[in-house]
């Protein structure tokens, strides 16, 4: 009999499909509905650090961008930090799933001090969601790292449920911050965060977003450094995340040596019963290979269980097509 049940982060998962934090998990009933539908684990839509700020009074008043602060003024009082918490109390009374709240930082200020509400709320779990965009010269790329790690370190002080990090691919040495954020008893890390990029329109010359949702192609960006990173900071758990849109490419995240998938543009676009078809498709394909449970090919065509790990390595395009004629 195949049991799909996995651990991940020290939360145990009856399945390896955790839906991330979007407007898919931002009210109860939303959260009740993927329970329903089989999802291992939620984590709820991001809580801004501005946010929390402005409702700790400590948030930055400046004269510079008034239209930005009545903007947040009137976005804060219509979504306040105390939501936040009903929101996670409430999912914890209606679901048996996994809970984990997120908090979009970009700094280790006052603000780490509501990681322990979100605690007392009930979450299972917290996961950071960091993200800073050095356009000063002067910033050095490690004095950019040194923020993931005192956020790490402020956190982990204050709170005894486990803290997950989920990472942008913007670092000089990956497997090297994954390293010292596990030293700082961080339990899981997300590779890799989809963030907001510009695009322009020619025709009117406007900034504007470019396609929010991910394409199937766009595993790519994980799938090599979940192979790398599950073999070098094997301590720590991984969970793949952009580009995860069919039951395959579940496969790939956890033979890779992921313990877990985020999963959110595919269910934007298909609905939540694409859930249990992503399902449907591991435990057909485990049934096939003779397997019983994810432990048994998590991590098995990782970097140091493939004959050439150099096949990870690889970043010229002309490397793999001087072979093909």
């Amino acid at each position: 009999m195949i049991d799909l049940t996995t651990n991940y982060a020290g939360l145990k998962l009856r399945n390896p499909i955790i839906i991330s934090s979007s407007g898919l998990t931002d009210s109860v009933e939303k959260i009740m509905k993927l329970d329903a539908s089989g999802a291992g684990a939620v984590v709820l839509k991001s809580l801004f650090e501005e946010q929390i700020k402005y409702e700790t009074g400590t948030f930055l008043q400046t004269a510079d961008y008034p239209e930005a602060e009545d903007y947040l003024r009137y976005y804060v009082r219509s979504n306040n930090v105390d939501d936040y918490l009903r929101l996670i109390e409430g999912a914890k009374k209606n679901v048996s799933i996994p809970v984990i709240a997120s908090v979009n930082c970009i700094s280790q200020s006052e603000w780490t001090d509501f990681s322990k509400k979100i605690e007392t709320a009930g979450a299972d779990a917290l996961e950071l969601n960091v993200y800073f965009l050095p356009v000063d010269k002067k910033i050095t790329s490690q004095s950019i790292e040194n923020l993931y790690l005192q956020i790490a370190d402020k956190v982990r002080e204050l709170i005894r449920i486990p803290v997950t990090i989920k990472l942008g691919q913007q670092f000089t040495n990956l497997v090297n911050l994954v390293d010292q954020l596990y030293f700082r008893e961080i339990k899981g890390v997300v590779l890799f965060n989809r963030f907001y990029s510009p695009d322009i329109n020619i025709h009117d010359q406007k900034i504007i977003s470019s396609d929010v949702f991910s394409t199937p192609a766009d595993i790519r960006y994980s799938l090599r450094w979940v192979a790398i990173l599950s073999h070098f900071v094997d301590q720590i758990d991984l969970a793949a995340s952009t580009g995860i849109h069919d039951g395959k490419a579940v496969i790939k995240q956890l033979l890779a040596g992921a313990k877990a998938v985020q999963v959110c543009s595919a269910i934007y676009k298909k609905g939540t019963g694409l859930i249990q078809e992503m399902l449907s498709d591991v435990e057909s394909w485990m049934k096939k290979n003779s397997l019983q449970i994810p432990e048994q090919f998590i991590g098995k065509m990782n970097y140091g269980n493939v004959k050439d790990p150099a096949v990870y390595e690889r970043a010229q395009f002309m490397k793999y097509f001087s072979s093909h004629n």
